[in-house]
């Protein structure tokens, strides 16, 4: 699979996740939106924000690696995801949106997976699963 199959589905993924935020909202949604953050200010461009409803949103279509093992490289990815969230303001909702992928050896999905070893990391982030097949969208924490 080259970079491109992966970066087109993601940005399918992504768009997928907009798409379900604007029904529940009712409000339209940017993509690749730059907000500034930090200080002293800079730019940083986020999966997708509402600014009306202050609401940030970062999309990680991930799965298990094909042994069924933690993906840690990609794990890094969803870390520092969590820190460009936590710059911004404290009033707005912030969710970080994974892709569903069940293990059964382990009998979780990636997004628990990640919010059980890394919920220290997530201050008010929100963990959620969205599931490309069946439209569902489930907060893990």
């Amino acid at each position: 699979m080259s970079f491109m199959d992966n970066s087109s589905r993601g940005k399918v993924f992504q768009i997928q996740v907009r798409d379900y935020f604007e029904k529940k909202y009712g409000t339209g949604f940017e993509m690749e939106k730059k907000i500034p953050i930090g200080d002293p200010p800079k730019l940083h461009r986020f999966d997708i924000v509402n600014l009306e409803k202050k609401i940030g949103i970062e999309c990680k279509r991930y799965t298990w690696t094909e042994a069924g093992n933690v993906p840690s490289g990609k794990i890094g990815t969803v870390n520092e995801a969590a820190f460009y969230l936590s710059f911004l303001p404290d009033d707005y909702e912030k969710y970080i949106v994974m892709s569903y992928s069940f293990n059964l050896k382990r009998n979780e999905s990636l997004a628990q997976y990640y919010y059980r070893n890394n919920r220290h990391l997530l201050g008010k982030t929100k963990v959620a699963e969205f599931d490309l097949q069946t439209g569902q969208f489930r907060i893990i924490g």
